[in-house]
């Protein structure tokens, strides 16, 4: 097989699954789609502060069509001025007119914008709490637990909470409107905090049962306004079983949650450190996948590989569901674009996800995926 990808090595139901993907792909090549197609060519960015604007409309109209990208996911959190629920509003938030300028700017450049706001977990940052919870603390997850937030990852919302989705829903449907948005990604990895014992609702509940039931209430939700829901796909993997441990997939118990979930959910399969090949193991479950790398281009032009054998080789209904790539940055846009167009200094890892980012995108548009 010429895919150059680290294959970590496993030898439990998850990995069979895996082999009889890759079997597929070399044993049927008459069944193979047309690899020369990459419907999903995807960067994920922070959304700007909006003194920052400027570059980032640059960097949209500009780069963007450079180098070929017909996606962008920007991350808002609650850095928007919502009208429905201001309370949750984070500091440097957008107005209506800003984010409308970008969907106008994305619109121009012939690229797809999906808003994110990262729901259930990811609910703070090191002391900060995040809107959601600063405003509904009877949300928790944890309520009353660790001050500042020490002795945890990220907080999370408690997903039986009765109020819980009358906040949530408003707060998607009003961004995905401003952003003009046929999806939405609504995050969801890097869930530590599920089913807790301080939690009246969860406590003892099936952490499979109750991450899929979450997954299904959104995705319910945004079905009923037509936007496709996208998420993040660590969660659905087993930790111990893949060897990939508790950030790139779980180790409390959430993996078979991915049998309880809709099958048109569109999976962004992220792994940075290996090219892990878990995007073929998603496709053969029945979903759309797209591979998600960060910095270091090995990594991800041995994921591009992946997809590229996969499109080609594997049979029609697995081959079709390798949707692309999506890069992801972890810093707002504005940084971004200025470490791309080689514009002042930029902290490293700002600086190495926009080689990655050129590498990558050159990569693509060499072989003439389209």
């Amino acid at each position: 097989m010429s895919v150059a990808i680290r294959v970590i090595s496993m030898t439990t139901p998850i990995v069979l699954i895996v082999l009889c993907a890759f079997t597929l792909l070399i044993a049927a090549p008459i069944f193979g789609g047309d690899s020369a197609v990459l419907p999903v060519r995807g960067l994920h960015v922070m959304a700007p502060r909006p003194d920052e604007l400027a570059d980032s409309l640059r960097f949209i109209r500009e780069a963007l069509p450079r180098e070929g990208v017909n996606v962008l996911v920007v991350e808002f959190g609650y850095r928007y001025q919502f009208t429905k629920r201001p309370e949750v509003i984070d500091s440097d938030a957008l107005s209506r007119d800003n984010v409308k300028s970008l969907a106008e700017a994305c619109r121009a450049a012939g690229v797809r914008l999906i808003p994110q706001i990262n729901l259930l977990g990811h609910q703070s940052w090191s002391k900060t709490t995040f809107g959601l919870l600063r405003a509904h603390p009877e949300f928790d997850e944890t309520p009353g637990k660790y001050p500042d937030n020490q002795g945890i990852y990220c907080r999370s919302y408690c997903p039986l909470h009765p109020g819980i989705h009358d906040v949530v829903f408003d707060v998607i449907d009003e961004l995905a409107e401003a952003c003009g948005a046929d999806a939405f990604h609504v995050g969801m990895d890097e869930v530590f905090l599920l089913g807790e014992d301080d939690c009246p609702r969860c406590k003892g509940g099936n952490k499979a049962e109750l991450f899929a039931q979450e997954v299904r209430a959104l995705y319910d939700h945004l079905k009923r306004s037509s936007r496709t829901m996208w998420m993040w796909g660590d969660r659905f993997l087993d930790g111990d079983v893949t060897g990939l441990g508790k950030w790139e997939a779980g180790v409390s118990g959430t993996a078979p949650s991915l049998r309880q979930v809709p099958k048109d959910i569109v999976i962004c399969d992220w792994h940075y450190e290996t090219a892990a090949p878990t995007a073929p193991y998603f496709a053969v479950e029945g979903f759309g996948v797209i591979s998600s790398p960060w910095r270091r281009p090995g990594v991800a032009l041995a994921q591009l590989e992946l997809i590229r054998h996969t499109r080609k080789h594997a049979p029609t209904p697995v081959a079709s569901r390798m949707l692309g790539v999506l890069q992801t940055t972890w810093c707002g846009v504005g940084p971004f674009a200025r470490a791309y167009f080689g514009e002042g200094p930029a902290d490293p890892a700002v600086l190495e996800a926009a080689v990655c980012f050129k590498e990558l995108f050159s990569d693509i548009r060499k072989a003439g995926l389209k």
